[in-house]
């Protein structure tokens, strides 16, 4: 018993030679420390790190791992160990879960470039799979038509359409036309009243009358510039004045017989 006893003094005495600033009483989670390199070793269930402060390693003691690091449970120790250089967080050496920047995550491993049958998806910095168009069946056809009626003619046009319900990715197959036209033919079959189609309608209504179209010939010979000189000018007036004074001298003498 005394053996053993000399045996622990001496280690103690090798201990306060080893870490002469050695403290129990050690504050932030601390077992032991040492005021020169912090924290020595930790209380249970918390985990030890180094932390670099310029050119010198501080020891601390943590809850949970930071950001870059990923912990490891001993008998003697959790301890805090550093993830892979293009790693930003991870959950062991060999699994990353989130990549540093530049880098694309995919199966806990940091690519330059995705494999290939996946891209790269830029928001989350992830490789993903390709993602392809993906359009709804046809609808039926639509009535044959043309020129917006559906009747008075026999050869016109029919259209069906369909829809996206999937739109591609980057690098996904681009989707197809939404919408189809073809040629059809029916039995021609008159407009019931009212049916006579929209530019039919419009046609109908553009077209003038013949009083419109009459009034709409310019008259060119109001248009034209006068020509005559003053003294053909007077020459005519004088002819309407001596018609006028005929047709009054034969009035006169019409009255005179009766």
């Amino acid at each position: 018993m005394e053996y053993i006893g000399s045996q622990n003094a001496s280690r103690g005495r090798r201990q306060r030679r080893m870490h002469p600033n050695v403290s129990q009483g050690c504050q932030g989670g601390c077992a032991t420390c040492s005021d020169y390199n912090g924290c020595l070793s930790c209380k249970p269930k918390l985990f030890f790190v180094l932390e670099r402060i310029g050119m010198k390693q501080i020891g601390v003691c943590l809850s949970s791992c930071p950001s870059g690091y990923y912990g490891t449970r001993y008998p003697d120790i959790n301890k805090c160990t550093k993830c892979k250089a293009d790693c930003d967080t991870c959950f062991n050496k060999n699994f990353c879960t989130k990549c540093k920047s530049g880098f694309y995550l995919h199966l806990g491993k940091c690519l330059d470039n995705c494999p290939e049958g996946l891209e790269a998806n830029n928001h989350t910095m992830e490789c993903v799979s390709i993602v392809h168009c993906e359009a709804s069946e046809w609808s039926p056809w639509s009535p044959c038509t043309k020129k917006g009626k559906t009747c008075g003619f026999k050869r016109g046009t029919e259209t069906r359409v369909r829809e996206i319900i999937q739109h591609p990715s980057a690098k996904g197959n681009l989707c197809p036309p939404t919408s189809e036209a073809r040629k059809c033919t029916v039995q021609r079959k008159k407009c019931p009243k009212g049916e006579r189609g929209r530019k039919g309608r419009e046609r109908k209504r553009k077209k003038p009358s013949k009083e419109e179209s009459k009034d709409a010939i310019p008259d060119n010979k109001g248009l034209e510039p006068s020509r005559e000189t003053p003294e053909q000018r007077e020459n005519k007036q004088q002819q309407k004045k001596r018609k006028v004074q005929d047709k009054q001298q034969k009035s006169v003498s019409v009255s005179a017989v009766h």
